[in-house]
């Protein structure tokens, strides 16, 4: 399968800024509330863009790293979310995630979006 066209995009969070500051003050109540909303409207952001979406993809969990000397260590980074996209240009696949729910009701702050190079 070929990659050309093909974009991963990587939804991104400060996990110690305010949006998560926020995020942890509210109520139960509202926590479910903005939970069923965003989990909503991105089922339909998914459905409406469904012909362009290569790999759903799915939320990113705690991240580990090794170096070259083989040293482990727990980190923390901005990578919350990631999706493979098809879309004719970079502008156009970037242009994909304007206003979505991940940003618009959740906490993440942007979405980083590259090519997948070869194949």
């Amino acid at each position: 399968m070929s990659t050309k066209g093909h974009y991963l995009a990587v939804f991104t969070s400060d996990k110690t800024g305010p949006r998560w500051r926020e995020w942890y003050g509210l109520t139960e109540a509202e926590t479910t509330a903005r939970q069923t909303a965003g989990l909503a409207a991105i089922a339909a952001w998914d459905e409406a863009h469904r012909d362009v979406i290569v790999w759903q993809g799915g939320p990113l969990g705690p991240t580990k790293r090794i170096t070259d000397a083989g040293e482990v260590t727990d980190v923390v980074n901005l990578l919350t979310v990631y999706i493979v996209v098809r879309a004719e240009t970079h502008e156009a696949a970037v242009r994909l995630f304007d206003g979505h729910p991940h940003m618009s009701i959740f906490v993440c702050d942007g979405v980083e979006v590259m090519p997948v190079l070869g194949g």
